[in-house]
């Protein structure tokens, strides 16, 4: 795949949040997989702090767990484009000299009420990078209770690192389907609740390791 292809937004919190907008063929892909074989999938929540009963594994490749084997439901081209995309990342914010280990694929599928509390992600190391993949989006989140103009219902929010007067310290991104954001595993980051609907808020999470020197990366060009 040309990575040149590649149509992406740069948020900067200090770290940086990179925004792609997913192929439509592997859009369809994963839907597909997730709808076809949901009621084979290993289920995630073992693994997850989010307060959500769907939550179902697609890929993973780490340590054998009691709650979790290695497994891949994804074709070829599906997990190679999620490499490519973290390449890109890493290149984008100019890491060099790294590995990477694809550990984990998970869909999360929020159901009115459901959400997923402020946290991190790691897979077999600590370092490395998180994303969340917009799938399926409700025509409704719900009744805001209070500060109508203020939307939060089943927001996702990107808490930064950095501080002080005039920093940019979160991100609540418009969701939209094919939507693909990229963060380090580090960034704290949540989903808030909705409400007044069946419908769903489906979302995918991918975890990839990087292993890499930050000294020598220090200052890379």
């Amino acid at each position: 795949m040309d990575t040149s292809d590649f149509k992406f937004d740069f948020i900067f919190l200090g770290q940086s949040i990179l925004k792609y907008q997913v192929p439509l063929d592997i859009f369809a892909t994963i839907n597909s997989i997730y709808e076809q074989n949901f009621h084979n999938l290993a289920p995630a929540n073992g693994q997850l702090v989010g307060k959500i009963e769907n939550e179902h594994s697609l890929f993973y490749h780490g340590q054998d767990q009691t709650k979790m084997k290695n497994h891949n439901k994804l074709p070829l081209n599906v997990t190679d484009y999620f490499m490519q995309v973290f390449k890109h990342y890493l290149a984008f914010n100019k890491i060099r000299d790294y590995e990477l280990h694809l550990n984990s694929i998970w869909v999360n599928e929020m159901k009115q009420h459901e959400y997923n509390p402020a946290h991190i992600h790691r897979g077999m190391l600590f370092t490395g990078l998180s994303s969340v993949m917009v799938l399926k989006l409700p025509s409704t989140y719900g009744k805001e209770y209070s500060a109508g103009h203020i939307q939060q219902n089943g927001r996702l929010q990107i808490l930064g690192a950095s501080n002080g007067q005039f920093a940019k310290i979160d991100y609540q991104p418009p969701m939209n389907l094919r939507d693909f954001y990229i963060f380090p595993y580090d960034m704290r980051h949540c989903v808030y609740p909705f409400n007044g609907t069946d419908e769903v808020r489906r979302t995918l999470a991918a975890n990839c390791d990087v292993q890499f020197d930050p000294i020598k990366n220090r200052g890379a060009k």
